[in-house]
């Protein structure tokens, strides 16, 4: 039987085993408490692999970061050809984008890896595995693609007379675009910037396709060695989203609000 066919047999015998759970609490009202949160057994196999799912977590933080940095890397100067360049550099970027943006990204990291063959990346003191390369080129190209038109609102957002008045002191196109232009799409792109975090720490689940063994893999792995415990390890493991999703969004709205242009005001 396949992998995945054993763990459609272990999630449908768990669930079975939840239903019965379930009308086992009704009969008996002093257990639905219990029944709700768990079984006590099953809480501490999933306790006894935390260390093994904290693995799983690095991974995703890694990846994450990883791919929002290459992300931002890429998608900044695209969406700003998309805003002040022309002719055909305009055209391939508007073009990539399209292609990135309406591909799933399943498909981007099969072929990263098993198409394009991403190399190991060798640091000196550590080495990045190709699995991992390919993971944060996929995740992160087609985040590029994304925060591109997050960038590209928030540069066409600031009015036209910004630009003027920088050229008016004697500063270059790029001069005013660079240093009158650029700090206040930034500051103004922090909301939408924000909500693609959110989104590229959920899409890292879908590595597992290429091997990789994050957080999402790792409780699958946990639930099919012990198939009673897939509600303990399912709610563990959102909790850990859960809180790496609070703490990013939190730290974001403490900088959307630190650096927010006030209402009436262009800096």
């Amino acid at each position: 039987m396949s992998a995945a066919g054993s763990l459609a047999l272990a999630a449908s015998g768990s669930l079975g085993a939840l239903a019965s759970g379930a009308v086992s609490a009704a009969a008996h009202p002093a257990a639905s408490a219990v029944w709700l949160v768990g079984e006590g057994a099953d809480w501490g196999f999933v306790l006894r692999n935390a260390d093994y799912l904290a693995g799983g977590a690095l991974l995703t933080v890694g990846l994450t970061a990883a791919s929002i940095l290459l992300g931002f890397l890429v998608g900044f100067p695209a969406g700003a050809v998309e805003v002040y360049g022309g002719g055909l550099p305009k055209r391939l970027v508007g073009g990539a984008g399209v292609v990135l943006r309406g591909t799933p990204i399943v498909v981007i990291l099969l072929v990263m890896y098993f198409v394009i063959g991403v190399p190991q990346v060798n640091l000196g003191v550590a080495s990045i595995s190709p699995a991992v390369s390919a993971g944060i080129l996929g995740l992160g190209l087609r985040s590029a693609a994304y925060q591109s038109q997050i960038f590209r609102a928030t540069l066409a957002s600031v009015d036209d007379g910004q630009l003027e008045a920088g050229r008016s002191v004697g500063l270059s196109r790029f001069e005013a675009i660079r240093y009158v232009v650029v700090p206040q799409a930034l500051r103004r792109s922090i909301p939408g910037f924000q909500n693609e975090f959110t989104i590229v720490l959920k899409d890292t689940s879908i590595v597992f396709a290429i091997g990789l063994a994050e957080l999402l893999t790792r409780g699958a792995d946990l639930f099919t060695q012990r198939t009673t415990a897939v509600l303990e390890v399912i709610l563990f493991i959102s909790a850990i989203y859960f809180v790496l999703t609070f703490a990013t969004n939190r730290a974001l709205d403490y900088l959307g609000t630190r650096y927010a242009i006030p209402e009436g005001e262009s800096v």
